[in-house]
């Protein structure tokens, strides 16, 4: 006989909307490092500054992919209306002790 057993769900550590966030920070930081990526040269022998040095590789890749891992920091520490009512809910349920400071000499 085979019997269905339900196993406990865990609760994922951020939401739906950090998860997203996430995923849009992971994008642009791919989409960064594709815009650094070129082709290669058609001729070894023929030096191309113009392509090498280009604005889309010098300055525009590197700032998607910084901005790209900014998002993914700010998704990180952004809070919810729901995450705020839940840390202000468990600060109340575990006020913190105050603690005297030593007497120093």
């Amino acid at each position: 006989m085979s019997r269905k057993t339900k196993k406990a769900q865990r609760e994922l550590l951020y939401g739906k909307k950090h998860y997203m966030i996430m995923g849009a920070a992971v994008l642009l930081v791919i989409i960064g490092f594709f815009l650094m990526s070129g082709g290669g040269m058609e001729d070894p022998n023929v030096w191309k500054p113009e392509e090498i040095y280009s604005f889309r590789r010098i300055t525009l890749a590197p700032f998607v992919v910084l901005l790209g891992l900014a998002v993914f920091a700010y998704a990180l520490f952004f809070q919810t209306p729901e995450d705020k009512a839940a840390e202000q809910a468990y600060q109340e349920q575990y006020p913190a002790e105050e603690i005297e400071a030593p007497k120093t000499i």
